[in-house]
C-alpha cells in the first residue's frame, strides 16, 4: 500500500468514526456511549479508534473543531448581509444558525452533556458561543447608523440574540417535545425568531 493510499484509508476511517459517533450520541447520549459502541457502529476495530483519538473526549473535540470550521465559512455563502437594520439580513443569520443547529444537533447535545461533567468542555462550549457572537457583533453598527436605538449595549444585545436563538433551537431540536405542544416547521421557527429579534433590535415590525 502506498503512502497516499494509507493516508486516504486513515482519513476514511477517521471520517467513519466521527459519523458513527454522531449517530450513537444521538441514540444513546454522550454520557452513555462507549468507544466500543462507536467502533461497532462504524464497522471498525477498537484498535483503529486509538490510531486517531486518545479517547471519546478527543473525538468530541474533533467534532467541535469541524462545526467551528463550518461556522467560520458561513459568511461566504450567498445572501449574506451584515446590515442588521433590515429583516432580510437578520432572517439570513437566523436561518443559517437554525439549519446549522439541526444538522449538528447530536454534536451540540453531546457537548452540553460533556460540559456537565468536564469543566474544560464547558469552557470550550462557552468559547464557541462567544466566537459565534463576535462574528456578528459589528453587524449592529448598521442599526445605530440608521438612527435606531439598541435595547442595550452592543455586547449585551448580541448576547441576548444568541441566547434566544440557541435556547429556542435547543428546545425544539434537542429536548423532548412539551406535552400538548405542536412542533413548528423550520420556516415557522425561523420567521418567529426573525420577527422577535428584529423588533428587539429596531423597535419596528415588518
Amino acid at each position: 500500500m502506498t503512502a497516499t493510499s494509507r493516508k486516504e484509508k486513515a482519513a476514511e476511517t477517521e471520517a467513519a468514526l466521527k459519523e458513527a459517533a454522531k449517530r450513537v450520541f444521538a441514540a444513546r447520549g454522550y454520557l452513555n456511549t462507549k468507544i466500543t459502541d462507536i467502533t461497532a457502529e462504524a464497522g471498525r476495530s477498537a484498535g483503529s479508534f486509538y490510531n486517531h483519538f486518545a479517547g471519546k473526549e478527543e473525538l468530541l473535540e474533533a467534532l467541535l473543531a469541524d462545526i467551528s470550521a463550518t461556522g467560520d465559512s458561513t459568511a461566504e455563502q450567498p445572501g449574506h448581509s451584515p446590515d442588521f437594520s433590515t429583516p432580510e439580513a437578520i432572517r439570513w443569520h437566523v436561518a443559517t444558525y437554525w439549519h446549522f443547529y439541526r444538522e449538528n444537533a447530536a454534536t451540540m447535545l453531546a457537548l452540553r452533556q460533556a460540559s456537565m461533567i468536564n469543566d474544560e468542555f464547558g469552557r470550550k462550549l462557552a468559547r464557541f458561543g462567544a466566537n459565534e457572537q463576535e462574528d456578528v457583533a459589528n453587524h449592529l453598527a448598521y442599526v445605530t447608523d440608521a438612527g435606531l436605538r439598541l435595547p442595550a449595549t452592543p455586547q449585551l444585545t448580541i448576547a441576548m440574540m444568541y441566547q434566544l436563538i440557541d435556547s429556542f433551537a435547543q428546545m425544539w431540536l434537542l429536548s423532548p417535545m412539551p406535552a400538548g405542544w405542536n412542533e413548528p416547521t423550520d420556516e415557522e421557527a425561523i420567521d418567529a425568531l426573525t420577527r422577535f429579534v428584529y423588533r428587539g433590535f429596531t423597535g419596528r415590525d415588518f
